[in-house]
């Protein structure tokens, strides 16, 4: 009998255990840093794998474009083969000269850097098609399911480019990304601004979600070639795919979206629809801000590297390094303006605006660098400046959606997510026509100047801290419609006296309204 003890014990060891992890997931501080610790961790593999394939895909497209075709030489092969076997040099092989070039010419280099533009961009325009649906989507469904969703694609996407073997699957799998990112990028964001609905946590919770956004794409590139050359070209796939399972089977464990407590919670108010939200002026202004401060970055990461190389001779491995320490004024930003925003918050225009300017300054001074040190403190002020900008303006999309909205956040961060994706978008696709066209020095300037015009802009901005932000709609009733364009929606609480009787509001437009419809605002 005694053997059988530590058996019997192991059990209600286990179902302890249990007891003790269910119970610290009904904290809700504890339950909500979970979640926070979920959905950076689901950005920082949507980025890794956006950026893994940087030092892989060359590999792939040109292995595609040297396999043989019959109707690579017009030449018949024979004699060809003949000639560069014996390599006869007494006869001038006057037939042969023009077919040794068809073999490798120019431009199935350049057909390359289509090829890989295009597949960079595929996701960023996916991601931008399906973004209004998601958003309405989420608005619909709550936080979690689409979180789970987005995941789940995002391990199909994983597991397709770690066995694709062309470039037609390659593509597929990019696209299937950009299907997966407008699920989980939007969420995810939006769940962190749904369960820090106080000001300080919120901007020093999205700073932390974006600060993990920049370490994946930073460090994507030499983890990717890193495996793919001492593990084989699945292995970095094959990670990240165990990575987003295990954060797909983490968000199970902890927000039970199939459950019954997360079918209440889904039982959201009716969210303003991403057509109005997009109209409002303010959240116009934020996502051209949003919109200006990332066209530098995605128009320069697929050209600075050839650049480099006509300019000062660049290595391939000092252009690949070049962005690896931009990381630390990144973090620093965020950090700076998530201090700031919490001492100062009525002031995160003026941090957006003041980012504007270092981004359009710092652009504008690329192309003056003529050696390598200069170039990275310029990146440096790039990346600074797109951290301000960023952690600045993506709280305030929620407060905006708050004061004047409903407090609902799907369709808002929708709408951020559009705006990041129509600068990735046309990046890998229209900064070489550019290049080609104008120049890199123009390009830069461009930008740079743009972001320079954009920053009085958010001048618009000044006084959406003063706004009063409502409590919550389950606690207030609309008081009053706005009076003009610019006011904020003014909700009072409704006296609760008497605990048995039905909840009344105060004297307003809302008396004139039936029965049923009243009873529909109690409820939510």
């Amino acid at each position: 009998m005694e053997p059988e003890a530590p058996a019997g014990r192991a059990p209600a060891a286990a179902s302890k255990l249990s007891e003790a992890v269910g119970a610290a997931l009904q904290d809700p501080r504890r339950q909500r840093r979970l979640v926070l610790v979920i959905v950076c961790v689901a950005l920082f593999l949507d980025n890794m794998l956006y950026m893994v394939i940087v030092p892989i895909v060359p590999y792939y497209v040109h292995a595609a474009g040297e396999k043989p075709t019959p109707t690579s030489s017009p030449k018949p092969p024979t004699p060809t083969n003949a000639s560069a076997v014996t390599g006869n040099t007494s006869e001038p092989p006057t037939a042969d000269l023009p077919a040794k070039p068809i073999v490798k010419p120019r431009h199935p280099r350049d057909n390359e850097d289509v090829k890989i533009g295009v597949l960079f961009a595929s996701k960023a325009i996916l991601q931008l098609l399906v973004n209004p649906l998601s958003g309405t989507f989420i608005d619909r469904m709550s936080y979690d399911l689409p979180l789970l969703l987005g995941l789940g694609v995002l391990f199909a996407s994983t597991v397709m480019f770690a066995f694709a073997e062309d470039y037609a699957t390659l593509f597929a799998a990019r696209s299937l990304q950009g299907l997966g990112s407008a699920f989980a990028d939007t969420s995810g964001i939006a769940m962190i601004a749904d369960k820090y609905p106080e000001e300080p946590e919120r901007s020093r919770a999205l700073g932390l979600a974006l600060a993990f956004i920049s370490f994946g794409s930073l460090v994507a590139p030499p983890f990717g070639g890193f495996l793919h050359e001492f593990a084989g070209k699945s292995a970095p796939f094959l990670v990240l795919a165990a990575v987003s399972l295990f954060d797909a089977l983490l968000l199970l464990v902890v927000a039970k979206p199939f459950s019954a407590a997360a079918r209440a919670r889904a039982n959201l108010p009716v969210g303003t629809p991403i057509h109005r939200l997009m109209l409002d002026p303010y959240i116009a202004v934020v996502a051209g801000a949003l919109t200006t401060c990332n066209i530098p970055l995605a128009f320069l990461e697929p050209t600075i590297a050839t650049w480099m190389e006509r300019t000062m001779a660049a290595s391939e491995w000092e252009a690949g390094i070049a962005w690896l320490p931009a990381f630390v004024p990144h973090v620093l930003g965020v950090y700076l303006t998530v201090r700031l925003a919490a001492r100062y918050p009525h002031l995160q225009w003026l941090y957006g605006a003041f980012g504007l300017a270092v981004i359009g300054a710092s652009s504008c001074l690329v192309p003056a660098c003529r050696s390598f040190a200069p170039l990275v403190i310029s990146l440096c002020g790039l990346c600074f400046g797109i951290a301000l900008v960023d952690t600045a303006l993506l709280p305030t999309l929620a407060f905006l959606v708050d004061v004047r909205h409903v407090s609902v956040y799907g369709s808002v961060y929708a709408i951020a997510d559009i705006s990041y994706c129509v600068a990735y978008a046309l990046g890998p696709i229209v900064a070489g026509h550019i290049v080609h066209s104008l120049g890199f020095a123009q390009l830069s300037l461009g930008m740079g100047l743009a972001n320079l015009l954009y920053a009085p802009v958010l001048l618009l901005l000044r006084n959406v801290g003063l706004l009063k932000r409502s409590r919550s709609e389950r606690d207030v009733l609309l008081d009053e419609p706005p009076q003009g364009l610019y006011d904020a929606v003014r909700l009072r609480e409704r006296p609760m006296s008497d605990r048995g009787a039905a909840p009344r509001s105060p004297p307003g437009p809302l008396d004139a309204c039936e029965e049923g419809d009243y009873d529909y605002y109690t409820r939510s």
